[in-house]
């Protein structure tokens, strides 16, 4: 092995340590943050009332949500779940800055939802219709 292979392989292990780390904080976030829209959190409750879709939209977001974190730490569903909480994460900008009308609250989904894209990115082998692509 010559030392730009050793260095190459070295890369690709930080990265690969990197985004699991990654994967599992924003997994542990996601837990979180689905369990007061599942239990009912009575301000979940008022917001999504306000978003005027009904509690059902609470429950299929909270599901999406903990869905989500879990397929963050399945090697399999990893590529998946990350470009599944992207899509959660643009609905979620889109009503903080139209629905709330509150811009400077879209940071935090916009922010998350281009973690998720770069975890997708790395993750990329593990999506069925990115895979033969990937290679």
């Amino acid at each position: 092995m010559t030392i730009s292979s050793n260095a190459a392989v070295s890369q690709r292990r930080g990265v690969h340590v990197a985004l699991w780390a990654l994967q599992i904080l924003l997994a542990a976030f996601f837990v979180f943050a689905s369990a007061p829209k599942l239990l009912g959190d009575p301000m979940a409750v008022q917001m999504f009332d306000l978003i005027g879709l009904g509690q059902w939209f609470r429950y299929l977001t909270g599901g999406l949500e903990l869905l989500g974190a879990i397929g963050l730490l399945v090697p399999r569903l990893t590529g998946l779940a990350a470009l599944g909480l992207a899509a959660v994460m643009v609905g979620a900008t889109i009503t903080q800055v139209f629905v709330f009308q509150a811009p400077a609250l879209a940071v935090m989904p916009f922010a998350l939802m281009l973690l998720f894209l770069v975890i997708a990115w790395g993750r990329r082998r593990t999506i069925p219709f990115a895979a033969h692509r990937a290679s």
